[in-house]
């Protein structure tokens, strides 16, 4: 195929992620921002050709400019917004009328099964339409422990989250971007689904013995109640719903829905993925 890749969420952890690696294979690379200014610091880290192009997804009008001569497509749906009938699924239509070949829906785990779930529609939606797709399913990212998580680290040395002792396979970001580049030059990933997770699965009481030993400062974790959890993310700002998923996906993980280690991200890539302490030994900055 020729043409760049249409990369939607660039200047995120993933859509970064995928960039790179895209950029890394000589993919040209067309980001899509609600506003091109906000790119002015992804394009001056980037090393190869990227092209901002405005996209918002409340806004159909700007769907078919953003798409007009790309090979592929990178989706992700941004957190806030919940209803796909006239944003995502919208914009999936119309790949299909300008003739994209390739989407690779950024899912999450279990998708194909919890069906109140947002990314269950937008997968349903792309295997009825005429578009070639790959659906990854992750697992919990690495990368939340330098997002979601953070000032909770920085500020208060700890983990507060509501997962008593449950483990976690976490997925690098940089592991999954590498497999998007793939998906989209490798005929044999289309219309096929993998779940996505590292190679090892720990609890966060063995992350907070990671950090700590990398910081060189006592970091703990504190299982936090339902509740408690609810207003410490509430006094954080977050937005209702938002604390709602995330509240939701947290609780799952005492329950083992994350524990599970999955080899397929490892053998599509043709080698090893990432572990949780490489990434906080190359991120280490940014609990500091």
């Amino acid at each position: 195929m020729n043409g760049p890749v249409l990369v939607t969420g660039p200047t995120g952890n993933v859509g970064r992620a995928v960039v790179r690696s895209l950029l890394s294979e000589g993919v040209p690379v067309r980001a899509a921002v609600k506003s091109p200014e906000r790119t002015v610091a992804l394009l001056k880290e980037m090393d190869g050709e990227v092209m901002p192009v405005p996209l918002d997804f409340l806004r159909p009008e700007t769907f078919r400019p953003a798409l007009e001569g790309v090979r592929g497509v990178f989706l992700l749906r941004p957190p806030a917004i919940a209803h796909m009938q006239g944003t995502l699924n919208a914009f999936v239509d119309a790949a299909v009328t300008q003739g994209v070949k390739q989407v690779v829906f950024l899912s999450v785990d279990g998708a194909e099964k919890r069906t109140w779930i947002p990314h269950h529609a937008v997968e349903e939606h792309l295997k009825r339409s005429s578009l070639g797709w790959t659906l990854l399913r992750p697992t919990f990212f690495a990368q939340n422990l330098g997002d979601a998580y953070r000032e909770d680290i920085r500020q208060d040395h700890r983990l507060f989250l509501p997962a008593a002792q449950g483990r976690v396979a976490f997925v690098d970001v940089r592991d999954v971007g590498d497999l998007v580049t793939r998906a989209m030059l490798d005929t044999s990933l289309r219309n096929r689904a993998f779940t996505l997770t590292g190679p090892e699965s720990v609890t966060f009481d063995e992350v907070a013995v990671m950090l700590s030993e990398v910081l060189g400062r006592p970091i703990r974790y504190e299982p936090a109640s339902v509740a408690g959890y609810v207003r410490h993310l509430h006094g954080r700002r977050m937005p209702w719903g938002q604390v709602g998923v995330q509240t939701l996906l947290h609780v799952g993980l005492r329950f083992g829905q994350a524990e599970q280690v999955d080899p397929t991200l490892a053998n599509l890539l043709g080698r090893p993925t990432r572990t949780v302490r490489q990434y906080i030994e190359d991120h280490a900055p940014l609990w500091r």
